[in-house]
């Protein structure tokens, strides 16, 4: 993996993103992102889930596109795998996702404008990174071998396992509420979900995504995945021991055998 690329914008958005992703991993042990149900109304301004989720993918769609086509490799076959890849990762988390989100009637706004802001710039960065790096090929790794390469082809195994873990995981939460009435006859917000990863661990959407993004750094061979991949893990590991906590103490019958994060060991 290489860090200059000559580009004096891109080298320095790269540093911006590793820089970023430090004050993510030391952030984490202070305290959760505001979403969810770790949301607090003391950052100011709260949005509605589908509203914020959408709101703050956005940018890896829309930044990750105009870098894509600036690019004079946009139509090399491995440049548009690559961008496949991106779309399709994108697809749900910034389209799908967020717009299936089965909220409870009557329930606050639980998306901080904290959050938000936060993850656009983190987004963005990550769609200016990727598209620009796939369409540029700085390095000039992406001709068509490298689509046989063994690091492409081992990172889209892990990739594809991540993501069919994280759709699968998501689907069994949306599921625990009624699509035509969220809040059920119980008027539950919250349930125990079964099946899946959740036969061995609380937050399997979350290792999911990380081992993802595991795949892409690895698929793509390039610091732009890394950054990404450490970002979500200091994110997410935090959030995911918070959130095995949580579910212990509301639910006296929770799974006693349930790791938080990673099966048989965390």
């Amino acid at each position: 993996m290489h860090w200059y690329t000559g580009n004096t914008v891109y080298d320095t958005v790269l540093t911006a993103a590793f820089a970023f992703a430090a004050f993510v991993i030391i952030g984490g042990f202070f305290g959760q992102s505001s979403y969810g149900r770790f949301s607090t109304t003391k950052l100011g301004l709260n949005l509605n889930p589908k509203f914020g989720w959408w709101l703050m993918e956005i940018p890896a769609t829309v930044v990750f596109l105009v870098a894509y086509l600036s690019g004079p490799a946009r139509f090399e076959p491995t440049s548009l795998v690559l961008a496949g890849i991106w779309a399709l990762h994108y697809a749900n988390r910034g389209w799908f996702f967020p717009l299936a989100i089965r909220q409870v009637p009557g329930k606050r706004s639980t998306f901080n404008i904290s959050v938000v802001v936060m993850g656009m710039l983190v987004t963005s960065m990550h769609g200016y990174l990727n598209g620009a790096l796939f369409s540029h090929d700085y390095f000039h790794q992406y001709g068509t071998g490298w689509l046989t390469d063994p690091r492409f082809l081992i990172g889209l195994a892990v990739y594809l396992c991540g993501f069919a873990l994280l759709v699968n995981s998501e689907s069994i939460v949306r599921n625990l509420r009624d699509k035509n009435n969220p809040g059920g006859s119980d008027g539950a917000e919250y349930r125990i979900p079964f099946g899946g990863g959740f036969r061995f661990v609380t937050s399997p959407a979350y290792l999911g995504e990380m081992t993802a993004w595991t795949g892409f750094a690895i698929l793509t061979w390039a610091l732009p995945g890394v950054a990404i991949l450490l970002i979500t893990a200091g994110n997410l590991i935090p959030r995911a021991l918070g959130t095995h906590k949580w579910y212990q103490e509301k639910f006296v019958d929770y799974p006693t055998d349930r790791k938080a994060l990673v099966p048989f060991l965390i």
